[in-house]
């Protein structure tokens, strides 16, 4: 192991300082057994993705201190200032950050800062002016990804094979789309209640549709899902075909098929298969002919079926805003790709 990589190794170690016993209480089994519970805890505040990704914003942090003689353990204004100006600017070939990417490092630092009890301070001048500059000169308009509709969704499950893959692609897109969910809601998801330490919900299949039941960042919410018009179209109908063939009465709902695709195995698949089978799906089915193919694929993401849903919901936006779990209509209205512009005429409901 050469030196750079031992001090990357101590960089993510030192991420998250260890919670311990006050220096003056005496250790004993049972408060050690409950320091080792609050360390559990303390690890599920956030998901495994938040965590790994602030564990890198922490490295490339340490790193860039310790080529220019600095010490990153103190949250020092001044130097994350610096840090953030390179990131926006950086010197040589080396290309920018965009601003949402240099946000996203600030809160990392924040949350490692934390973690070792201490505390950045973004409100800083140091910080917030450079970071504010930042804005103004590099910001732009977030590049959205393109929605499924309905149409498109039909054109793409038809595109699916009908093995036991195929079931349970058609399912995870079907049930991704009208339920809204990202996908690491969907491949997170447990036939029951508490299958599986890392579950983020479950789901239960009723006479009227679904109900699925989330962990979510401001704690728990349930995401009731229909039945379908038909067969086709049914992400009820969808979901129960797949756990029937595949067999599946506990633990992760969509798993990994064996090698021979007769059987499921018990492996969670992770959220990129979401990602790679929109894409895979987007491509075969045809979508978007008009650009070429690898303009077309990347214009479509795993968070497509969550936007196509927000977009083709013919219902009042506070349903669509419950139903997505966000805590205002004008998120739930970001995530609208079309929908009826100036329906509302206030200039004319003012008299005008």
């Amino acid at each position: 192991m050469t030196k750079e990589q031992a001090a990357d190794r101590q960089d993510d170690d030192d991420a998250v300082g260890p919670l311990s016993l006050p220096a003056h209480v005496a250790g004993s089994g049972g408060l050690n057994r409950l320091v080792e519970t609050a360390r559990d805890y303390a690890r599920a505040a956030a998901s495994e993705n938040t965590q790994r990704a602030y564990a890198q914003d922490w490295a490339h942090f340490g790193r860039w201190c310790r080529r220019r003689g600095a010490d990153p353990m103190l949250p020092v204004p001044e130097l994350i200032g610096l840090y953030i100006t390179d990131l926006a600017a950086p010197g040589g070939k080396v290309p920018a950050l965009s601003v949402s990417s240099i946000e996203r490092r600030l809160s990392g630092l924040g949350w490692a800062y934390a973690q070792r009890g201490q505390r950045m301070d973004r409100k800083d001048r140091h910080i917030a002016s450079v970071l504010a500059g930042i804005r103004r000169r590099h910001a732009r308009p977030p590049r959205q990804k393109e929605a499924i509709l309905p149409e498109d969704l039909l054109a793409m499950t038809a595109t699916l094979p009908h093995d036991l893959r195929g079931l349970r692609d058609r399912a995870i897109l079907l049930l991704g789309f009208a339920g809204g969910l990202r996908r690491s809601e969907i491949v997170g998801l447990d036939t029951g209640k508490e299958d599986t330490p890392d579950s983020r919900g479950w789901v239960e299949v009723m006479e009227a549709g679904a109900l699925v039941t989330l962990q979510g960042k401001t704690g728990w919410r349930e995401v009731e899902i229909g039945r379908g018009s038909g067969p086709q179209s049914c992400p009820v109908h969808a979901l129960t075909q797949w756990l029937h063939f595949a067999r599946i009465d506990f633990g992760p709902v969509f798993v990994a098929v064996a090698r021979d695709g007769r059987s499921a195995t018990g492996a969670r698949l992770t959220d990129k298969h979401v990602a790679r089978l929109v894409k895979a799906c987007v491509r075969d089915a045809g979508l978007r002919p008009d650009l070429p193919e690898a303009e077309r694929i990347a214009l479509y993401s795993g968070h497509s079926l969550r936007a196509g849903l927000a977009s083709s919901a013919e219902t009042d936006e506070r349903h669509v805003q419950k139903h997505l779990g966000h805590a205002s209509a004008e998120m739930s209205r970001r995530y609208q790709r079309r929908r009826d512009r100036f329906r509302v005429n206030l200039t004319k409901a003012a008299g005008l």
